[in-house]
């Protein structure tokens, strides 16, 4: 299985989007200055063109095929994060209920931390049932500028 790896730059930071088998495979934060090699692969240019649209608040929807890897669980709950509309939170709590299991809060909680496509599979959309952010892989002041992004282009 061929991946296409290319290195995007957004207003919070670099990220590292991977495609495999014509789908978006991962989109992840990253710190170091990788010397990958930048493919020109279409689905990756058209990521990088929807992500530029995003953060100019000009793209509500993503439309890319996405195919993240992981357990039959975490595909089910990130299936359920797919639903969340742009500028809208809920708590995990919410979430497990939308999932179908109202007591797996801790568990879809931990699949959220799992999710490998940042962003496009929107995990900062949740936040803790206090109204605090509760936590992200990429760093809270990442969920806190997409939160407040999302809720400022919502007109």
């Amino acid at each position: 299985m061929e991946k296409n790896i290319r290195i995007i730059n957004t207003p919070i930071g670099a990220m590292i989007a991977i495609t495999a088998e014509n789908a978006i495979t991962s989109l992840d934060f990253t710190d170091s200055e990788s010397k990958i090699e930048n493919s020109n692969h279409p689905l990756l240019l058209q990521l990088e063109k929807e992500l530029h649209e995003y953060f100019a608040g000009k793209r509500k929807p993503f439309t890319l095929p996405l195919n993240p890897d992981g357990t039959p669980f975490q595909k089910q709950v990130w299936e359920t994060l797919l639903t969340i509309p742009y500028g809208k939170t809920i708590s995990y709590a919410q979430e497990a209920e939308q999932f179908g299991n109202p007591k797996a809060v801790r568990a879809v909680a931990s699949a959220n931390g799992r999710n490998p496509i940042a962003i496009l599979i929107p995990c900062h959309r949740v936040i803790a049932s206090s109204g605090g952010l509760g936590g992200y892989t990429g760093g809270i002041d990442k969920k806190e500028f997409l939160l407040e992004l999302e809720e400022k282009s919502m007109f």
